[in-house]
């Protein structure tokens, strides 16, 4: 977590109380035995009691979710996620500098994902880290921001193993409503360090002539419902194109080469 002071100059100074005082809330809660009452279709009380078993942890996040803050600047966004009235947050943020900013422990679920689906998940914010990137949804990333995302990435990869197809984007997740991060995020170099798949960069087989790719998008974990909206997000992430949601050959043969990786 980040050092910040508790001192009152400080302008995260209140949300650091508040986080603590949040975190003793969750440890109270953590510690209590209350045995729950159950009662039958009759209504006769069922005995219950409460055994501590010794076999259990914490939640172990199993995705990273990547972001663009769509705001101007660091500043604005810190001032975003400490700020109670926004109701959202993520469990960090990379400047255009390269600092990586912790907002909360891995451990614990950030408000970052939304309403969302991915695959047969629907609760993406209790499986998942929300990492933020600093960038208004237009200029290119920063070289130092990239690098310090991939330390970041590596880091997390080793600390809970998460699969290389498991690092995906906002938009993946909830294509009728977000394209963050925009189409210049550079996902092939993230790739081929480990962290999300990508379609070959020489496509060398054609899809079949009774390949589904509606079918394919759901097994990569698209929700289809709005399909146009899916293809556009699969093209932004995939092919790295802002278009519209026309099947083209290009796009079927890519998403026939990233189906065979799943």
């Amino acid at each position: 977590m980040l050092g910040f002071s508790a001192c009152a100059s400080h302008p995260y100074a209140l949300s650091q109380r508040s986080y603590r005082k949040q975190a003793r809330v969750f440890a109270q809660t953590l510690r209590s035995q209350t045995v729950q009452s159950f009662t039958d279709s009759s209504g006769r009380a069922i005995p219950s009691a409460w055994v501590g078993t010794v076999n259990f942890n914490l939640r172990k996040p199993n995705y990273v979710i990547i972001h663009h803050t769509a705001q101007q600047s660091v500043e604005q966004t810190l001032k975003t996620f400490t700020t109670e009235k926004s109701q959202v947050s993520a469990h960090y943020l990379v400047g255009k500098d390269g600092k990586i900013y912790q907002l909360l422990n891995d451990y614990l679920r950030a408000w970052h994902g939304g309403v969302s689906k991915w695959g047969n998940i629907t609760d993406i914010n209790s499986v998942s880290i929300g990492i933020e990137i600093d960038n208004n949804g237009l200029d290119p990333f920063t070289e130092e921001q990239i690098a310090g995302l991939l330390a970041l990435l590596g880091q997390l990869k080793m600390t809970y193993n998460i699969p290389a197809a498991n690092f995906i984007a906002h938009a993946d997740i909830a294509p009728s409503r977000k394209v963050d991060p925009q189409v210049l995020f550079p996902w092939r170099k993230l790739a081929e360090r480990g962290f999300g798949l990508m379609p070959d960069t020489l496509i060398v087989e054609s899809a079949p002539a009774d390949f589904n790719p509606i079918q394919a998008l759901r097994v990569i974990g698209y929700d289809t419902k709005d399909l146009p909206a899916a293809i556009r997000a699969f093209k932004r992430h995939f092919l790295g194109k802002e278009e519209n949601a026309d099947w083209t050959a290009e796009a079927i043969d890519a998403l026939y080469n990233l189906y065979c990786k799943y």
